[in-house]
C-alpha cells in the first residue's frame, strides 16, 4: 500500500506559479512511477507529469516548458512545479504512484488560475 498525500494548491492569477508537494508513505525510490495527474470539471482524467525510475521524466505537450516535475527521495515526496499559468491549468491535481503492479491515488488538490 501507498499513501499519497498532495499539497500546495490554490488560487493563482494567470501568469503566476505554484508548487505542489506530494508526500509519499513509501520510499519513492521504490515506487516504479510517480507523478501528476489533473481533471477539470466534465473532463476525463489527464496526465500532467510523471517520474520513473526506468524512463525519466514525461511530460503532457500542454505543460511541458511551464511545468517541472522533481523528486526528493529523502523526503518521499515528489515536487510538481508550475509556472506561467493559464486559466486552462485550473483542475483537481492528483497525485498519482504506481507501484508493484498496483495504481494508487491521492485525495487531490485544487489549482485554480483566473485569468
Amino acid at each position: 500500500q501507498v499513501q499519497l498525500v498532495e499539497s500546495g494548491g490554490g488560487l493563482v492569477q494567470a501568469g503566476g506559479s505554484l508548487r505542489l508537494s506530494c508526500a509519499a508513505s513509501k520510499s519513492t525510490f521504490s515506487i516504479n512511477s510517480i507523478g501528476w495527474y489533473r481533471q477539470a470539471p466534465g473532463t476525463q482524467r489527464e496526465l500532467v507529469a510523471t517520474i520513473s525510475n526506468f524512463a525519466g521524466t514525461n511530460y503532457a505537450d500542454s505543460v511541458k516548458g511551464r511545468f517541472t516535475i522533481s523528486r526528493d527521495n529523502a523526503k518521499n515526496t515528489v515536487y510538481l512545479q508550475m509556472n506561467s499559468l493559464q486559466p486552462e491549468d485550473t483542475a483537481a491535481y492528483y497525485c498519482h504512484a504506481y507501484y508493484r503492479l498496483q495504481n494508487y491515488w491521492g485525495r487531490g488538490t485544487q489549482v485554480t488560475v483566473s485569468a
